[in-house]
């Protein structure tokens, strides 16, 4: 049964999968954070009340962690973001690096 529809970036799903998993591999290959430090990258995010930025676009951040306003623009195609918004998300990424 589905509880809740929302986008989860590859770290935090590693918490609703099995050790050993195939999927769990995978997605240890490509992650660089752990659940614990994606959740609060999110919350982090959230926090900083961007009317453009939504769960979908938080968890490509989570994944693709970017360190630069041209790798920020390639996650937001569909709306545009400005220098200010760009800025603050790129001062929570840098906390995680």
């Amino acid at each position: 049964m589905i509880k809740n529809n929302t986008p989860l970036s590859m770290a935090e799903s590693t918490e609703y999968l099995e050790k050993d998993s195939n999927a769990m591999i995978f997605i240890k290959k490509f992650s660089t954070l752990s659940a614990k430090d994606a959740k609060e990258m999110r919350k982090k995010l959230e926090n900083l009340q961007l009317i453009k930025v939504d769960d979908t676009h938080i968890s490509k951040i989570i994944d693709l962690i970017p360190e630069k306003s041209e790798e920020i623009n390639k996650i937001f195609i569909d709306v545009g973001l400005d220098e200010n918004e760009t800025k603050k998300i790129l001062d929570v990424v840098k906390e995680f690096i």
